[in-house]
């Protein structure tokens, strides 16, 4: 059986995600496409709007994107 591909636009939302909740820089953006940069940023500004509300570690596994299903 074959594994299936997640969705890139999905990867680069979760990664941006991980680093806006760990208080990365913006500027670590590995991603030079412009679609796929915007879906980082879109995560990276979500991750990091919810670290500032106090939704790191276990206070925040409800918004974390890649424990969702």
């Amino acid at each position: 059986m074959r594994k299936q591909k997640r969705d890139p636009a999905q990867k680069a939302f979760v990664r941006g995600y991980q680093a806006g909740v760990s208080g990365k820089s913006r500027d670590l953006c590995p991603n030079q496409d412009v679609d796929t940069r915007q879906y980082w940023m879109s995560g990276w500004r979500e991750g990091r709007s919810d670290s500032w509300s106090g939704m790191t570690g276990v206070a925040g596994i409800h918004k974390n994107p890649t424990v969702m299903t």
